[in-house]
């Protein structure tokens, strides 16, 4: 929805109106650059040609009056033009003017500093602050007691995060103005947020040494066990959110929990389990994975997808298979030493395979085929 341009009303601290837009202080903003657009120096709707392919003489006698009179006097006429557009929140343009006071290089330091200065502000605002710092530090080299400057370079180094150079500018401006109460202000922001990256850093650091034993303890616990574990190198993005855990993972004799991934490879399909304990069976996961409506098991290819006539299969470190029994806890597959089955970036690996088909599905197995899915 359309809303009506609002008028100027200087808030706390806010300035007036300069001399210059006095006139101006009952228009709206909108109105306000209408009119400054009228104005020599600020005009930017003036065609630059006559209209019949030669230069518009009225707009270059507008723009060389910008550099009539001594060096000082253009400089400071840029300054005050960039004052103007900074009040209305106009940044680039009062930057450029600010710029082309620079640029006439004049003898005055008084005008070079407010010159600096207040680009400063403008490149503050408009977020890059290594130039804010930059126009600081050569204001300063007019006035070393210039406050604002202080109080912008703390502020520009604040937002990039360098707080000791932050806090540094402060105290520089404090020494000079001890009871400047917005270099005490941002003071104050610059040490809370110190504070608050040190107790975020000293948690991240207690819960990284936590992780890192913990994951001391359930390599041990494999250890213990002497369960293997395959890396591959197509390892499945889901295992990042179910990672294999101890059930108390202070206790390395507690039982394993695994991710499981669970293939049916005569209908092209697998289920992803996050938890399965070690002493889960194969019979125990299929109760759990055939919960399913009566009409999945109406499809062809689901034909036989019942606990009595599913054959559980485990893959071998080799590459081969192996039948495992379905009453059989998976701590006994697992820790078995011939033949070896391991887990699968470290989550569980099995096949489940109608009795019907097994015959001809283990005829197709290839464990060299197998092996080069790892790789």
């Amino acid at each position: 929805m359309h809303q009506k341009p609002k008028r100027y009303v200087p808030g706390p601290g806010e300035p007036a109106l300069p001399p210059q837009l006095s006139e101006f202080q009952n228009k709206t903003t909108d109105e306000v650059l209408d009119e400054l657009n009228r104005m020599p120096f600020f005009m930017k709707t003036l065609d630059d040609t006559d209209g019949e392919g030669g230069q518009n003489n009225e707009l270059e006698a507008l723009k060389a009056l910008a550099y009539e009179g001594e060096p000082h006097e253009v400089a400071e006429n840029f300054k005050n033009q960039g004052n103007d557009l900074y009040k209305v929140k106009r940044y680039r343009e009062a930057r450029e003017m600010y710029t082309k006071g620079v640029e006439i290089d004049c003898n005055d330091s008084k005008i070079n500093e407010s010159l600096y200065s207040n680009r400063a502000a403008c490149e503050l605002e408009l977020k890059n602050f290594r130039r804010c710092i930059d126009d600081c530090k050569s204001a300063l080299t007019f006035n070393s007691k210039n406050i604002k400057c202080y109080y912008r370079v703390a502020r520009a180094f604040y937002s990039l995060e360098r707080h000791d150079d932050a806090k540094q500018a402060v105290n520089f401006g404090l020494q000079i103005e001890p009871e400047n109460a917005g270099l005490k202000a941002l003071s104050e922001k610059i040490t809370k947020r110190v504070e608050e990256i040190a107790v975020y850093e000293t948690r991240k650091l207690k819960e990284e040494k936590e992780r890192e034993r913990l994951s001391t303890i359930l390599e041990a616990s494999l250890i213990l066990r002497n369960f293997k574990n395959v890396e591959t190198t197509s390892r499945p993005e889901f295992l990042d959110e179910a990672k294999l855990h101890l059930e108390d993972g202070n206790d390395v004799q507690s039982q394993l929990i695994f991710p499981a991934m669970v293939f049916y490879p005569t209908s092209d399909e697998f289920d992803f389990v996050g938890a399965v304990g070690e002493l889960s069976t194969p019979d125990d996961l299929l109760n759990m994975l055939l919960q399913r409506p009566p009409e999945w098991f109406e499809q062809p290819n689901h034909k036989d997808f019942t606990a009595k006539k599913l054959l559980a299969f485990a893959e071998t470190e080799s590459g081969g298979l192996i039948k495992i029994g379905k009453k059989v806890n998976f701590h006994e597959v697992l820790k078995m030493q011939q033949p070896v089955v391991p887990l699968f970036d470290k989550s569980l690996r099995i096949y489940f395979v109608p009795k019907t088909l097994s015959e001809d599905w283990l005829a197709t197995w290839d464990k060299s085929e197998a092996i080069k899915k790892r790789k």
